[in-house]
């Protein structure tokens, strides 16, 4: 639910044996094709802002047809689906499932959309930001039920990891694409080297997020989600979120890479 950061097919779902129904009703509690929808434009956003930084001419029609091919609704919601249910596996979501699909759990659901949603706004994501470094080592109760949540679901260091290896497959794309001449482990030197930067980043976006989205929440309503975050199969539906949200964002990397590349030789002609 709080990844920052496009593989399977519809096929390879319809594959999954009857189990997994439980999960896939899981994941639509949690409004997963509402959670697509937001990162498809702000993954627009983005590549929008990669072109005017990166490419010579700026944006194009080809690169403007390359993203909405690469944020496509439907297959992004795919390879998300399709990476949770192999990594959530044999686990019994039934007690994630009542929570999630409870008055309190869809309340939960709809402040963290909500809260994605606003921050699509440079304004108010900067606001968000300004807000958690004005409360940042204040002593509030509520940073340290944040602390406490961002611990239990292992928040801060699998976004780092996942941004990085987004990166690193865009620079592959790139490579790949013939728009950029790197060896792997030069690549890898590259990516490592943004690191501290990304962690900062991450850090300081995910509280400002976190600020906005539970601040209509008591701290009893809090503490409840943490305590269903805590459990084995809370731990395994959020590892479970990160594997299908990374193989989307990782997918659609490579592709950026892959057309940006093609970008910079065509206007290199």
């Amino acid at each position: 639910m709080f990844s920052r950061l496009a593989a399977c097919g519809f096929a390879v779902i319809l594959a999954m044996p009857v189990r997994a129904e439980p999960a896939g009703d899981l994941l639509d509690a949690l409004k997963i094709d509402e959670i697509v929808e937001l990162m498809r434009i702000e993954g627009q956003g983005y590549a929008e802002e990669m072109a005017t930084d990166l490419l010579p001419a700026g944006e194009s029609e080809t690169w403007r047809q390359s993203v909405d091919r690469l944020y496509t609704p439907n297959a992004m919601e795919e390879v998300v689906r399709a990476g949770f249910l192999e990594s959530f596996g044999d686990t019994d979501p039934a007690t994630l499932l009542a929570y999630f699909a409870s008055e309190a759990g869809q309340k939960v659901v709809t402040l963290e959309i909500e809260a994605r949603r606003a921050m699509v706004d440079p304004d108010v994501e900067s606001a968000a930001r300004e807000a958690w470094r004005e409360r940042a080592g204040s002593g509030d109760t509520r940073l340290d039920q944040l602390d406490e949540f961002v611990e239990a679901n292992d928040l801060l260091e699998t976004n780092v990891v996942g941004a990085l290896n987004a990166s690193f497959q865009f620079y592959l794309g790139l490579v790949d694409g013939g728009g950029l001449e790197m060896t792997e482990p030069e690549i890898l030197e590259e990516v490592w080297m943004q690191e501290e930067v990304t962690r900062a980043d991450t850090l300081e976006w995910l509280y400002g997020y976190l600020l906005l989205a539970y601040r209509p929440l008591s701290d009893a309503e809090l503490d409840a989600y943490i305590d269903i975050s805590a459990t084995p199969e809370g731990k395994a539906m959020n590892r479970a979120l990160f594997a299908g949200f990374n193989a989307m964002y990782n997918e659609i990397s490579y592709g950026l890479g892959l057309a940006a590349a093609q970008e910079m030789l065509a206007q290199d002609l």
